[in-house]
């Protein structure tokens, strides 16, 4: 039980964090700058950990996906750890 909490919990914050590069591609405006604005508050905290450690690679910045592949390891050890994803 614990560990589809974890799960889906994991793999609901790469959603988010998938949403929030998508909504950033985009000029924000009106509802969509809402949405921005609460995904940024969302993702950024996290998301900041790996921009002081990863520089941006000219205009790219591959930051996001190394957190998602932090979370998908994080995912894969809890799996592994408390058993049974």
């Amino acid at each position: 039980m614990i560990t589809g909490i974890l799960d889906g919990a994991l793999t609901f914050y790469t959603y988010l964090i998938l949403a929030y590069v998508i909504v950033s591609w985009f000029p924000v405006s009106g509802a969509l700058a809402d949405v921005y604005r609460v995904l940024a508050s969302i993702c950024e905290p996290y998301l900041s950990l790996f921009r002081r450690i990863i520089p941006p690679i000219g205009a790219l910045d591959i930051s996001p996906m190394v957190a998602i592949l932090v979370l998908w390891l994080a995912r894969s050890a809890v799996g592994t750890l408390l058993g049974g994803i």
